[in-house]
């Protein structure tokens, strides 16, 4: 068990983050971490797939690669899985799946190819043991990845169970969540460090039911992201208990008070206290601070300029950060009794053009970073981005927009003749 190819998945752009994370956990450089498309590829241990699933923020699970082969039908699938030792990874007491992801494979039946490499992990059980272990298809012990490509085929045991952006503590969620995993590359694509040199405030203006602040939060408090969830591998062979238990209590007595300030606002008081139950499960409330609030009138929540990091509501979504134009009370009461769901604009250009102006006037100094699928948003603002990171999303392709805010008033914008409008 102590040289395993691990791969870590991951969403799209968020490769090079992951690499960095997992060498830090880790400590694995060179050909020892390799950045792949959609993942990292790593040659480590079995200890070494524990702290990832414990530590990691990015990847979405930690998969041990345990076969890859050619392929041309269903039967040479068969033949791959059941040369794999299976009995060495779990037991017939164990339950498990079959999940397969295909990248062009020219097979006309991803179940029926999944139902080939169940029957080659059953037939190896019962000719070695006498006994098959179960398919549970809702609830499994543990789950076995089918990765194929046109010719080729992967075959992995997943060791995280559940997803890794499952981190225990979300309960309380608006219509829209974001993941946990998009939060923290958000973060990670800022380069928000609480325990640098230069450490900064972190502020999400938008922050719905609290997940950017949240991740900020246990980042900056040492709090590993698992610590509050169990893992498919503590039902795998190799799982020593008394071994996990010191990897656990090393990360707990790492646990400290955050060095900066975290906060967050809503527009929803309802959100705001889904975010304080959240943080108060997340086992951060000291560590932020939440408000309800109106993104266009709140004021900096410090006086050391900082790092804003959000996923500003757009389209239907605008209502989130309050309805430009409208009277305040009008305006609170609205979003109160609809969420976050109600449309201000089409396409949000007045309300995102006061953000730009309210920020100019107010937060001089701070960086302003933006996830959103738009990318017309920088023309909206009237702003000139620095950064322009992709991210995606799930399958909605996104950028990670940065804005520096140096004080000073918006352009006005122009009419279809090219004016100034008139005062």
């Amino acid at each position: 068990m102590n040289q395993l190819q691990l791969f870590l998945p991951c969403a799209a752009g968020v490769e090079d983050y992951l690499a960095e994370e997992a060498h830090r956990i880790t400590g694995l450089t060179g050909h020892d971490l390799l950045v792949g498309r959609g993942g990292v590829m790593l040659r480590a241990s079995w200890r070494d797939a524990l702290l990832l699933n414990l530590h990691s923020r990015l990847a979405q699970r930690v998969l041990v690669q345990l076969s890859t082969s050619q392929y041309r039908s269903e039967n040479d699938l068969y033949r791959a899985a059941s040369e794999v030792a299976w009995e060495i990874w779990f037991t017939t007491r164990q339950s498990f799946k079959i999940e397969v992801t295909s990248q062009h494979s020219p097979l006309t039946s991803l179940n029926f190819a999944a139902l080939r490499v169940k029957d080659a992990i059953a037939d190896r059980f019962r000719a070695k043991t006498g006994v098959r272990p179960d398919v549970e298809t809702r609830y499994p012990d543990l789950r076995v990845h089918l990765h194929l490509t046109t010719d080729e085929a992967t075959i992995y045991i997943d060791t995280s169970g559940e997803a890794l952006f499952k981190r225990g503590w979300r309960e309380d969620k608006g219509d829209a969540p974001l993941k946990e995993t998009l939060a923290a590359a958000m973060i990670a694509a800022t380069g928000w460090d609480p325990h640098g040199d230069n450490p900064q405030p972190l502020y999400d203006p938008c922050c719905g039911s609290g997940t950017v602040v949240i991740e900020a939060a246990q980042i900056a408090c040492k709090i590993p992201p698992g610590i509050q969830r169990r893992f498919a591998f503590e039902k795998l062979v190799p799982f020593q208990p008394h071994v996990w238990e010191a990897i656990v209590r090393q990360a707990e007595d790492a646990i400290c008070e955050s060095p900066v300030g975290i906060y967050g606002s809503d527009v929803s008081h309802r959100m705001v206290d889904f975010a304080e139950r959240n943080a108060e499960r997340a086992g951060v409330a000291r560590a932020v601070n939440l408000r309800g609030g109106d993104a266009l009138q709140r004021m900096p929540p410090c006086e050391q300029p900082g790092v804003m990091v959000l996923n500003p509501p757009y389209g239907e979504r605008i209502a989130a950060a309050g309805t430009a134009g409208r009277n305040a009370a009008e305006r609170m009461g609205q979003v109160e009794q609809v969420g976050r769901e109600t449309a201000q604009t089409e396409d949000g250009v007045e309300f995102f053009n006061e953000l730009a102006s309210h920020w100019k006037k107010n937060y001089s100094g701070w960086q302003a970073w933006m996830l959103t699928p738009d990318l017309k948003l920088p023309g909206k603002m009237r702003l000139k981005e620095s950064r322009r990171v992709p991210l995606w999303n799930g399958p909605i392709e996104c950028r990670m927009f940065r804005f520096d805010m140096i004080k000073g008033a918006v352009k006005p914008r122009k009419n279809a003749d090219g004016a100034a409008p008139q005062a």
